[in-house]
């Protein structure tokens, strides 16, 4: 009975446009009703909500989305792009090849899909479509690719998994991330390949060696900030906390050296913060007074039982796990999915031994598909709002992309080595 009320509740406050946060409060208490008094329901579901924020992991967030912030107004995307234009501009596609090693690096230093659709995307769309590139295409390489900074860290994602999860370490998560976002990243590249072939799109000439390390030099500092905020979490220098806030202080400085950011260009970038950290923040509470009542209910324990009760194959439940939050991206934004989901679904894979730092790097990759799609695809419409497209002409180029996508996805559940294999070699 617990379990319709908890879906059924959530499923209406959505479908009549209650926000996600407000929904899962809501839907928490109605369900925490069914078994205590109103009084104490309400004083519980309100004292979930304030201790869920009461830790020290979650003071990343707020710092690595500033971080972001300051990146995408700093400069950083246009030096990026000279970068890999050098690197991979000469292969067959080359725009779309740059597009996507530029967004996977931007990504990886944002920390946001969003951020970096708009920043690559920004500069790159028009380049693309004067190159004699489809426009539609150049669209679909760009929301797809923005997509594996959500995987390459740092990623406030993985973060908010590490929460939603009970304290998976987010070191390990970090390094988990790294093969399967670069596995991702060159299936796009080989679509993109096949694609321009056909298409017989444009090559650039070659570049000097010389030229390859000038943008390189261009580039280092920017790339500098992976090297200082994963290697001091992995050499256990600081946590992923203080890792966040060295973050911010190390791209004010580089925004500033660049010269794209002033004093007076602050009061925005933190306003802007504050409104994507509030958003995020809420969700975190709310989901968090969540999972306390699915824990006081038991329903984990009786979703583990029903899947288990299907199949007590590994594989199988993985399949079906992946099409349910296949389907669940469609529809909801990744932070409250992430939010909802892992507390329910983590019981089960580990009860059939699937170590939760490959179940986190599964569900993550797994939900970026969801990025991408309509009608909730917040990446998708960037994208498309960037480039002022419209997404019929985006869906056919994005159709090959998508099963790029899901390769690696199936490649990363079939073989776990994918993702433990870094945090092992680190001593996680």
């Amino acid at each position: 009975m617990e379990i319709s009320i908890l879906v059924l509740s959530f499923l209406i406050l959505i479908s009549i446009r209650v926000p996600v946060a407000w929904s899962l409060g809501i839907s928490a208490l109605l369900t925490l009703l069914v078994s205590v008094d109103t009084y104490p329901a309400l004083t519980t579901i309100a004292q979930r909500i304030v201790t869920g924020l009461d830790s020290f992991s979650i003071l990343a967030i707020p710092f690595f989305i500033l971080a972001g912030h300051i990146m995408n107004k700093g400069g950083i995307a246009e030096r990026l792009i000279d970068f890999a234009k050098a690197l991979v501009g000469s292969l067959p596609g080359g725009l779309a090849h740059v597009n996507i090693v530029a967004a996977m690096l931007f990504g990886a230093i944002a920390g946001s899909a969003g951020a970096a659709a708009a920043a690559i995307g920004g500069f790159m769309s028009d380049k693309m479509e004067e190159s004699g590139y489809d426009k539609g295409f150049g669209v679909a390489v760009n929301v797809t690719s923005a997509t594996t900074g959500l995987v390459i860290p740092p990623s406030n994602i993985f973060i908010i998994y590490s929460v939603a999860s009970g304290g998976v370490s987010i070191g390990a998560l970090f390094l988990a991330g790294y093969l399967p976002g670069i596995l991702t990243g060159l299936l796009l590249m080989m679509v993109a390949y096949i694609w321009a072939k056909r298409k017989g799109y444009p090559t650039a000439d070659r570049s000097s060696l010389k030229n390859v390390l000038r943008t390189f030099v261009r580039a280092l500092p920017s790339l500098f900030l992976l090297i200082v905020v994963i290697g001091g979490i992995v050499a256990g220098i600081f946590t992923a906390t203080e890792a966040s806030s060295i973050a911010v202080l190390y791209c004010l400085v580089l925004a500033a050296v660049y010269g794209e950011v002033s004093f007076k260009n602050i009061r925005p970038i933190l306003v802007e913060s504050s409104s994507t950290i509030a958003i995020v923040m809420l969700l975190i509470a709310m989901s968090m007074a969540m999972s306390w009542v699915l824990s006081y209910e038991n329903i984990p324990q009786a979703v583990t039982e029903a899947l288990l009760g299907l199949s007590d194959n590994k594989i199988m439940v993985l399949i079906l796990i992946n099409i349910i939050l296949l389907i669940v991206g469609i529809f909801m934004d990744m932070t409250p999915a992430v939010l909802i989901f892992t507390p329910i679904f983590l019981p089960v894979t580990t009860a059939l031994g699937i170590d939760p730092v490959h179940f986190g790097i599964i569900m993550v990759l797994n939900l970026c598909i969801g990025l991408c799609t309509p009608p909730v695809g917040a990446v998708l419409f960037i994208g498309i709002g960037v480039a002022r497209t419209t997404i019929q002409k985006v869906v056919r180029p994005l159709l090959p992309l998508f099963l790029a996508m899901i390769i690696s996805l199936i490649l990363v559940s079939l073989f776990p080595e994918l993702s433990l294999w870094l945090p092992r070699l680190f001593g996680f």
